[in-house]
């Protein structure tokens, strides 16, 4: 029976003996730009975000990483939420913000705390719900961290907080450990590119903070 279209055992080409299937290849793109619209402050980065959400979900599901798989539909409520934001801050003017060293340290508790809660739901949930997921969740702790750390780094994103890049850098780097233990390396590769890229949004982002700060000053 041929494999679906959207499925990760249908593939487009192989590289160096690994297969790479059509979801992985056009999920990969699809990401790729939009964390280099989004290191540029492009609005575009939340619709091209929605259409590799959808895809990433569909790959997770079939991997079993079901705390990634759950982290999609967040991502595509937040990318909706990010598109109208942004929309409004251009319209308004609007600049990047920053944490304070309070907001930070709270932030790190709530990322730990929730991993440590949604981790152990989510290393049974193959017990509660055997009829959906008929196997065990892999990496369940390390893959909620990625999900909830995720989480936070996105909702910073969609509200301009510069601390929004350092948490996806820590998150790409887990990433690409977990992806290459999963077998799915183009995937991995994807989140190499995507450290590369928060590292250039972070500096970026930096320059303009900086920029807006010393007009900030200059005005008062």
């Amino acid at each position: 029976m041929e494999e679906s279209f959207f499925s990760v055992g249908r593939l487009m080409f192989s590289i160096l003996g690994y297969g790479v299937s059509y979801i992985e290849f056009l999920g990969t793109i699809f990401g790729i730009c939009a964390v280099w619209l989004a290191a540029k402050s492009k609005m575009l980065t939340w619709p091209v975000g929605l259409i590799n959400v959808v895809l990433f979900f569909m790959i997770y599901f079939q991997v079993q990483l079901y705390a990634d798989m759950f982290l999609q539909i967040y991502f595509f409520a937040i990318g909706l939420y990010g598109w109208i934001f942004w929309k409004k801050e251009e319209e308004q003017r609007k600049s990047i913000h920053a944490l304070n060293r309070f907001e930070i340290v709270q932030a790190l508790i709530w990322i730990l705390l929730l991993t440590a809660v949604l981790g152990w739901m989510i290393s049974k949930i193959h017990l509660w719900w055997p009829a959906l997921f008929n196997k065990e969740a892999a990496f369940p702790y390390w893959d909620t961290l990625v999900a909830v750390a995720s989480i936070f780094a996105n909702t910073l994103l969609a509200r301009r907080v510069i601390q929004n890049w350092p948490i996806w850098i820590a998150v790409d780097l887990i990433c690409i450990v977990l992806y290459i233990s999963k077998g799915i390396y183009f995937v991995a590769f994807e989140f190499v590119i995507f450290t590369l890229l928060a590292c250039l949004g972070w500096y970026e982002w930096n320059k303009k903070f900086q920029l807006q700060s010393m007009k900030s000053i200059a005005t008062t």
